[in-house]
Parts: C-alpha cells; sequence; structure tokens
C-alpha cells in the first residue's frame, strides 16, 4: 500500500481572506501542475477541504474532500507576528491557546488515513494537507528527532512517500 502526503501549493494569502479560505496563486497553480505529473495515474486522490489543498491535486484528477486533514485550527495567531515561530514551536510540542490539541490533530488524521487506505485498496492513495497537521500526525506516528526542523523543510508544495510498515518518510521529487 502506497501513501504520498502532498503539501500544497503556495496560495494566493492576504489579511482580508481567512486561512482555511486561501486559493492557490498562479504560482502555486502551475507548481501544482509540476507535481502532480509525478504522482501515480491511477492513486485515488484525497485533500482537505480548504482550497489551498484541493486545488493541488486538481490538475490530475477528480479529488475527494475530507476535513479531517485540514490544517490545525487555531485562534490568536497574529497576521504580521511571529506566526512561522509560533508554528514551528507548536509542531515542537509547544501548547498554545486557542489552537488544537496535538493529539486531536493526530488522531482525526490518522482516522482519514486509515479510511481512505481501505477505500484505495491496491491504488496508491495520496492525501493533499498542510504543514502542520502533516508533521503531528508523523511525528506521533513514527516519532521525529526534531519536528520543528521537519516542518521548516517542507516546501509549497512537496511530496513525501510515507512507508507505514517501516515508519519512514522520504521526499518523492
Amino acid at each position: 500500500m502506497t501513501l504520498i502526503l502532498v503539501r500544497h501549493a503556495l496560495p494566493a494569502f492576504g489579511p482580508d481572506v481567512p486561512p482555511d479560505e486561501w486559493p492557490l496563486s498562479d504560482e502555486g497553480l502551475a507548481a501544482a501542475r509540476a507535481l502532480v505529473a509525478h504522482l501515480p495515474s491511477e492513486a485515488r486522490l484525497v485533500a482537505s477541504t480548504e482550497p489551498k489543498a484541493y486545488q493541488t491535486l486538481e490538475p490530475a484528477g477528480a479529488v475527494l474532500r475530507d476535513p479531517r486533514f485540514g490544517e490545525v485550527r487555531r485562534e490568536g495567531e497574529p497576521w504580521d507576528g511571529p506566526f512561522r515561530e509560533l508554528r514551528r514551536s507548536y509542531v515542537s510540542g509547544a501548547d498554545h491557546p486557542g489552537w488544537e490539541p496535538r493529539v486531536v490533530v493526530a488522531a482525526r488524521f490518522d482516522a482519514g488515513v486509515r479510511e481512505y487506505l481501505a477505500v484505495a485498496g491496491e491504488r496508491p492513495l495520496v492525501v493533499a494537507t498542510h504543514g502542520m497537521a502533516m508533521t503531528v500526525w508523523i511525528s506521533m506516528r513514527f516519532g521525529l528527532p526534531d519536528p520543528g526542523q521537519f516542518w521548516a523543510d517542507l516546501r509549497f508544495p512537496d511530496a513525501l512517500a510515507v512507508d507505514l510498515a517501516n515508519a519512514q518518510v522520504s521526499r518523492r521529487s
């Protein structure tokens, strides 16, 4: 069974639109087209319900949407403040008031992975998701020596092959 996690491509973002509504930027759309050319053509495609995630996979075909693959829910994250530092510290284990507990993120994400792997059967499963949610799940499932660095090294977009049997994650491109 093949599992590929995709971090979404670069969105068009700004303070007037909530992050969970950001669509892909023109640059992100071009990068998504390039990325999906390297994914298995027969894969089952699933994404979070956020436009930037499902739009990343749409060049490859029909995409199922599931909120369990959504980004970490967080309140009080400053638009013009140290959001990168807050996110990195969160995936590394710091608790922030108003942020979804990591154990909840990992549990919902894991339930989605298990369900869609069963549905996919012998077909590869490709899940488009978000950097923090992906990092939290991988860290809780397999352990990461430095989750903050793992998160910081993710690209827009990025594709990671997840070997569930051997608890290994590797970049596909």
